[in-house]
């Protein structure tokens, strides 16, 4: 099982593609980097700037770059954007205020959904702290072994710290 759809992993790596050449690109040449479907890159490209993370330009030199910069955008804005919300279980609302989700059948006997939100916040917590530029880089804090786990300890430090009622 991944966490992550092929579209999404595809939207990262077509952006990724775009944050590293400074004039943008096609979909063409961005399906032909990764050998992948011109028309799936195009559909990506196209829902990418739907939600405002590309910008397309037409005509002879047209194509796509990003509509902000890489360090403006996190992976968990990505991920919601593209995903139409990040959802651990289906017990776990896409947003903090959506009450239209599905409901799991054992809701009313289930021990973990307590245990399970708390991961799914913390998950959260992870992907809402890594930018999209500190992800493409790869000589960055992301490829030291310790900075995920640091990242995913600091909800519980910051927890532990708070003072207990």
């Amino acid at each position: 099982m991944t966490l992550l759809s092929r579209k999404a992993d595809y939207a990262l790596l077509i952006l990724s593609y775009l944050h590293q050449q400074a004039g943008g690109g096609t979909a063409r040449a961005v399906a032909e980097k990764f050998g992948l479907s011109r028309s799936f890159v195009a559909n990506i490209l196209k829902e990418l700037g739907h939600h405002g993370f590309v910008a397309s330009h037409r005509g002879v030199k047209g194509g796509y770059a990003l509509a902000r910069p890489a360090d403006a955008i996190t992976l968990a804005e990505l991920l919601e954007s593209i995903e139409s919300g990040f959802r651990l279980t289906v017990c776990n609302p896409s947003q903090p205020d959506d009450t239209n989700h599905e409901h799991c059948t054992h809701a009313g006997t289930c021990t973990l959904k307590g245990a399970l939100t708390t991961v799914h916040n913390r998950l959260l917590d992870v992907l809402r702290a890594v930018t999209l530029a500190e992800l493409f880089d790869p000589n960055g804090r992301l490829n030291r072994p310790s900075a995920l786990l640091s990242l995913s300890l600091a909800p519980a430090r910051e927890a532990a710290k708070a003072p207990q009622a």
